[in-house]
């Protein structure tokens, strides 16, 4: 190899050129082999117009790459950038220094090479990075390249005075008057920094999404983390995933630098690249050796997976091997302290503020990278190319414009009031129905666990389990669009990623929050990014718990947890929404509007059992669009409120209203489905959302004693909706309130405190009632702990009227 490249830089002096790199930035003879190949390829497919051309921006990426090193470290040490490479004094640096140095500076060339391989065939890629705490290469690039949001470009340019605010806003923690960050920059990725669709902040997700993300003829190049891979085990998974037929082109690159934040990787102790090379093989990926110092090597790494990938036809039996680049690299490779523990954060021994060595060691290391301006303008424009291969900004990537045309929704038929059925079967018709109308929409759906216990038995039919070996007589296919595993991070993941598609995730409720951590980091980044000014109108991701908390009333504890619910309750809600169904017609009406929205996640509460058909189709659409319906009494002549969430709390509340009446006690009943929409609004976006003062009084009178019984624990139920109570005398909230064990759903409702004659004797409670006056001797016991629980167990103790 090393005979052959001398040879070939002998003869080509542009190649030569390339070949003998820029400081820090060098080429080794298997780069330089690799590269003179996939420069002639791409000439004799026309996507590049000569071989100069092509060593022009590769010499150009070179220059690039270590100006940005040069820029990340002053981003780090630095407050004043000196654009004529002269030595900093003291006060030219920040008197505390921060910034993830040694991860960022290996994501330079990486970075890098990404923006060298669009400018050498003309194909605007997407980009993901796992480690978002990197974020710092990303900006530096895209700050000397031009490619910026509205908020980089009105702050900061390549001048002094510019870069210097760069480096300012690093790091700075000043706030606006409202309490939001003045600076435009983050620790992580963030929505001003272009093109990202992730923020990165828990590391292994990227890892689980980026082959569900792109769509069939667009492509993606995915930074991973090598601690990630230690973290998040379901990335193991993606070549069962990927497919020719239906995905788009994935070029994953793992960081390898060997160092977690304190200690070794698992990938280094266990022996290194060519262990990860045999680990990669074994689980159905072709691993592809990258320089991970070099960009020309990454442009080269992500040029070799696409075209391996461009030649699978339709997914053979057994799947395909998915390529999967590993950047060999050191932690903070370029500038002094690479390789240490250090390099992670601060890499130099010492603050260069004042730390007479640390200062030098920064100006020697800095000096080595630097780039005179007039030359970097050159190189930068070299790799500009937008406009003459007509081709759009990288912060214009598909991935990062998504815009999803509404879905036609078509009508299922209504369930009767006075019947009952599962409202999961009745999502399950309205889901197939939407996916049939809507074919042009790549589905992805979620399944930890089991469909047809959940009762998508039709969806299941439809859709089918993606697998590579498909057996005959199960519905199994190799292109699939169900995405079973027994990970709830990695089925989640699938369908966050599939943001140009279709999406639903059904799970137990009580295993819901192992997916929290992912839909949480989804949320957050989306609203973010809505009020940065870059809309997200990718189709609202239903979240479907069921087997849900009162119906694992047989599976012990473990299994009775509404901890989603109530952390999703935390969230805003105009992204975060909360629902509960309360039967078949609410169900199908609540996943239709949840596809109607835009950039949300929608938790629905489903039951899967039957139970009553309570509502009309016309009042299951008014509880889908206002979050709330009444459902029986005239507040003018009731001298109480009673709230329902969730569907057997719905039932309890109407027996217990039975009662009430037949006590001469007369009371109104609401049906509660989305308790956020009747919340306090926590900023101005939020209470866009929430309904005003006039449709809460409407619902709920001021005046109204009133007892609330919920699905959730009624402790931040009721936390959340403060708005609704009107203090401890007169509101009351029953709910589950930890109590469980191998019972049936009357039971579990009576060992959290939550059948109807709990919420009736809460009612006496907040109305000043005695107690006596509306239960009787053997109910009261059995409240009380001192009777028989099968006395108010029974069938309803007076007609539900």
């Amino acid at each position: 190899m090393e005979q052959l490249a001398a040879a070939y830089r002998q003869a080509d002096p542009a190649f030569s050129h390339w070949a003998a790199g820029y400081g820090m930035i060098q080429h080794d003879p298997l780069t330089q082999l690799r590269v003179r190949e996939m420069v002639a390829e791409l000439v004799a497919l026309g996507q590049l117009a000569d071989p100069d051309d092509g060593w022009r921006r590769l010499a150009a990426a070179d220059r690039l790459a270590s100006a940005a090193i040069w820029l990340v470290v002053h981003m780090t040490y630095a407050r004043r950038v000196r654009t004529d490479g002269a030595a900093l004094a003291a006060d030219d640096f920040k008197a505390a220094p921060e910034g993830h140095t040694g991860g960022s500076l290996n994501m330079v060339p990486a970075y890098a090479g990404y923006l060298l391989m669009d400018a050498l065939d003309g194909t605007t890629r997407a980009w993901m990075m796992g480690q978002g705490h990197c974020v710092a290469a990303i900006d530096a690039l895209n700050v000397l390249v031009g490619n910026m949001t509205p908020a980089h470009a009105s702050r900061y340019d390549r001048t002094d005075a510019g870069l210097s605010r760069l480096c300012g806003d690093f790091y700075a923690y000043t706030l606006k008057p409202d309490g939001s960050p003045e600076s435009p920059l983050g620790s992580h990725v963030n929505a001003h920094t272009a093109g990202g669709i992730l923020e990165g902040g828990y590391l292994g997700f990227a890892e689980l999404q980026y082959v569900h993300a792109p769509l069939k003829g667009e492509r993606l190049v995915a930074f991973l983390s090598d601690g990630a891979f230690e973290e998040q085990r379901g990335s193991d998974w993606a070549p069962r995933w990927w497919r020719a037929e239906d995905s788009g082109l994935v070029s994953p690159i793992i960081i390898l630098n060997g160092r977690r934040i304190e200690q070794r990787s698992q990938i280094a102790q266990q022996g290194g690249d060519r262990w990860l090379h045999q680990h990669l093989r074994l689980n159905g990926f072709e691993p592809v050796g990258i320089d991970g110092r070099d960009p020309a090597s990454i442009a080269w790494g992500i040029h070799a997976m696409e075209s391996r990938l461009r030649a699978c036809g339709e997914a053979p039996e057994g799947g395909i091997r998915l390529p999967y680049g590993i950047a060999e690299t050191i932690k903070g490779y370029g500038f002094p302290g690479a390789g240490t523990n250090a390099a992670h954060n601060l890499p130099l021994p010492g603050n260069p503020a004042h730390d007479v060595m640390a200062r030098d060691l920064f100006n020697e290391g800095a000096a080595a990278l630097f780039v005179p301006v007039p030359e970097l303008d050159q190189a930068i424009s070299s790799l500009n190319t937008h406009r003459e291969q007509q081709r759009v900004r990288e912060r214009d990537h598909a991935l990062a414009t998504r815009d999803v045309a509404p879905p036609k929704v078509p009508a299922i038929a209504e369930r009767l009031p006075g019947q009952a059925g599962s409202p999961m079967r009745a999502m399950d018709e309205q889901f197939v129905a939407i996916v049939e109308a809507n074919p042009q929409l790549r589905v992805r759906l979620g399944n930890p666990d089991e469909l047809r216990s959940n009762r998508l038995d039709r969806s299941l039919d439809l859709l089918k389990h993606r697998v590579q070996i498909p057996e005959t007589g199960n519905s199994e296919s190799a292109t699939g669009a169900v995405i079973t595993a027994l990970n709830e991070e990695a089925v989640v993941c699938a369908a966050l990623a599939n943001k140009g598609g279709l999406n639903l995730v059904v799970t137990y409720e009580a295993f819901a929050p192992k997916m929290l951590g992912a839909i949480r980091q989804e949320l957050i980044f989306s609203r973010q990014l809505r009020l940065a000014g870059r809309s997200q109108d990718w189709l609202g991701i239903p979240l479907v718990l069921t087997s849900h908390t009162w119906e694992n009333a047989k599976n012990e504890q473990s299994h009775q947890d509404p901890t989603m619910t109530e952390a999703l309750l935390g969230e805003m809600a105009d992204v975060s929404r909360v629902v509960f169904p309360p039967d078949a017609n609410a169900a199908a009406a609540a996943l239709a509007r949840a596809y109607a929205q835009r950039g949300t996640i929608t938790a629905l509460v489903v039951p899967k059992r039957d139970v009553p058909h309570v509502l009309t189709r016309a009042q299951a659409a008014e509880l889908a669009a206002e979050g709330a319906v009444r459902m029986a009494g005239d507040p003018d002549a009731s001298s109480l409120l009673l709230v329902a969430t969730g569907a057997y709390q719905l039932q309890e509340v109407l027996r217990a209203r039975a009662r009430l009446a037949a006590r001469d006690v007369p009371s109104t009943v609401v049906y509660l489905g989305e308790p956020a929409r009747y919340r306090t609004p926590r900023d101005r976006d939020e209470a866009a959302y929430v309904h005003g003062d006039g449709q809460v009084r409407r619902l709920f009178p001021d005046d109204l004693p009133r007892v609330l019984l919920t699905h959730t624990r009624p402790e931040p139920y009721l936390g959340a909706l403060r708005r609704l109570d009107t203090g401890p005398a007169t509101t009351t909230a029953l709910g589950f309130i930890n109590h469980g064990g191998t019972m049936d759903v009357p039971g579990l409702l009576f060992a959290n405190r939550c059948t109807w004659a709990h919420v009736v004797e809460a009612a006496a409670g907040v109305l000043g009632l005695d107690r006596t006056r509306l239960l009787n001797a053997q109910e009261l016991a059995a409240i009380d702990g001192t009777g028989d629980p099968a006395t108010v167990l029974k069938a309803a103790p007076e007609s539900v009227r």
